[in-house]
């Protein structure tokens, strides 16, 4: 009989302190380094204190593990999740799925999205008890934790993974206020029935907007009111982290303690990374980057369909093969070719 997600038992996992806010690792250290080598020294070691640690790599067997193709280039796994989600009601889920490419030069950053429903092949859990059987990818982090979906993703892939990022998507509404609002270009008129205004109901419409906090997790949500559901969401997630990242930079942001402050308040606490991540090193290596140096990606898919009762995603195994082959080798130029 198969089995959805939401029927395992939830991984256990230690309780953090008050509400955790966060925005993708990735681009938050990209961002907070550019601020002047003296502010970004003295907020990431703030940072670095007081960040929380994940065990990403020890339950992972070496053995079973891709090598390493290109010397210093990194691959970052970033796991995010929506805490405030209506549906996400109990267990332990991993909603988004992003492989994050750093070139060994470091001048631009290819983020490529894995839909939580793709259907793949799921090893073996430490304990036993769950996985070697075909399921939906985030069924790994459910049975197995960030270990699990290391080696699931890497399995998957064939491309090692570096480090590992914990984000929870709530965070978009108070990162967004700290900014003061964001710039979105909503693709076509629409409805969130899961928004979090009282009657759970928001109207987006058609075209360039200033979206605030709770405008832009709605945005980000929702994505029953889409023909193509999930996919729909991953697009709008990428374009709410470009604005983000956009307005941060040319907001003043930088330039303001204040503001740099508040945004990194909005950021930082919840941020959990892999435990041989070094924050400060990683923001000077990125202090160069801006939202035109990300390139956004889907893994590519021959649409949904069903097993059994489940609703999955069908990867398009061949050319998601050349795009992460392009990723081990740290070809750019291959990569931004087959993600086309």
């Amino acid at each position: 009989m198969s089995s959805t997600v939401d029927d395992v038992a939830p991984v256990p996992r230690r309780r953090r302190r008050g509400r955790r806010i966060a925005l993708i690792v990735l681009l938050v250290l990209a961002l907070i380094g550019v601020g002047g080598a003296g502010a970004a020294a003295f907020y990431l070691r703030s940072v670095e204190s007081n960040i929380e640690r994940v065990d990403a790599f020890t339950d992972v067997p070496e053995q079973a593990r891709p090598p390493v193709v290109v010397k210093d280039a990194l691959n970052i796994m970033i796991l995010g999740s929506d805490s405030r989600d209506p549906e996400n009601t109990g267990g332990s889920r991993s909603d988004t799925i992003i492989l994050a490419h750093l070139p060994q030069d470091r001048s631009s950053a290819q983020l490529i999205s894995i839909p939580r429903d793709t259907w793949l092949h799921v090893p073996r859990s430490k304990n036993g008890q769950h996985g070697n059987r075909d399921a939906k990818i985030n069924a790994a982090f459910a049975w197995g934790g960030v270990p699990l979906m290391v080696q699931t993703v890497e399995s998957f892939t064939g491309v090692r993974i570096d480090h590992v990022a914990m984000v929870d998507f709530a965070g978009f509404k108070e990162i967004v206020e700290a900014l003061g609002g964001i710039e979105i270009d909503v693709e076509k008129s629409f409805t969130s029935t899961h928004s979090l205004n009282p009657d759970s109901r928001r109207t987006f419409r058609q075209g360039r907007q200033t979206l605030d906090g709770a405008a832009a997790l709605d945005y980000a949500r929702e994505r029953y009111a889409f023909a193509d559901g999930d996919f729909a969401r991953i697009r709008h997630q990428q374009q709410v982290i470009k604005a983000i990242l956009d307005k941060a930079a040319s907001g003043g942001t930088l330039s303001n303690p204040a503001k740099l402050n508040a945004f990194v308040k909005a950021t930082s606490n919840a941020v959990s990374v892999d435990k041989s991540l070094s924050i400060l090193d990683f923001a000077t290596e990125l202090r160069h980057l801006r939202s035109g140096n990300l390139s956004f990606f889907t893994c590519p898919t021959k649409g949904t369909g069903r097993v059994g009762d489940q609703s999955v995603v069908f990867a398009d195994k061949a050319k998601a093969k050349v795009l992460f082959d392009a990723v081990r080798r740290d070809s750019v130029a291959d990569v931004l070719q087959a993600g086309q």
